[in-house]
């Protein structure tokens, strides 16, 4: 390969951003919510400082790190920073604010704004033990 040769390279980027939510599923009645989801299941929600981050593939770093930052603010920040996610995002009124779906709805969002094709994978940090990747998958039939 010649030193002019574009190589593949991935860069990542991360936010901290903080919302509040509720696990609780309209499918289920409230002493099987309680059951499945214990105390996130508090009526009137719980907190947490996430940490998203997404890594891109990139076959030269010029320009990419603007779209990057612009797309983390505007994919992440406003929807989702200092919201109630179950209340402020419409995306949750029918979908679980689990971690895995806060993932998909980053995905989501950064693929409408990001040239196709280059979203590598996102990652939420819910806690120091609870980590989602999500790489864009189709969901499991069974």
């Amino acid at each position: 390969m010649s030193p002019r040769s574009a190589r593949l390279a991935r860069l990542s980027r991360s936010v901290t951003f903080s919302a509040c939510h509720r696990l609780h599923s309209k499918s289920l009645s409230d002493e099987e919510n309680l059951k499945l989801f214990g105390k996130c299941n508090n009526p009137n929600g719980h907190g947490h400082n996430y940490k998203g981050r997404k890594v891109i593939s990139i076959l030269a770093p010029a320009g990419f790190v603007v779209v990057t930052v612009l797309s983390l603010q505007e994919a992440i920040m406003e929807p989702l920073d200092h919201k109630n996610l179950d209340k402020d995002v419409p995306y949750f009124s029918e979908v679980v604010s689990t971690t895995e779906n806060i993932a998909v709805f980053i995905w989501d969002s950064l693929q409408k704004l990001l040239p196709q094709g280059i979203l590598y994978k996102v990652e939420v940090q819910e806690t120091e033990q609870n980590v989602v990747v999500y790489k864009g998958e189709e969901t499991i039939v069974k």
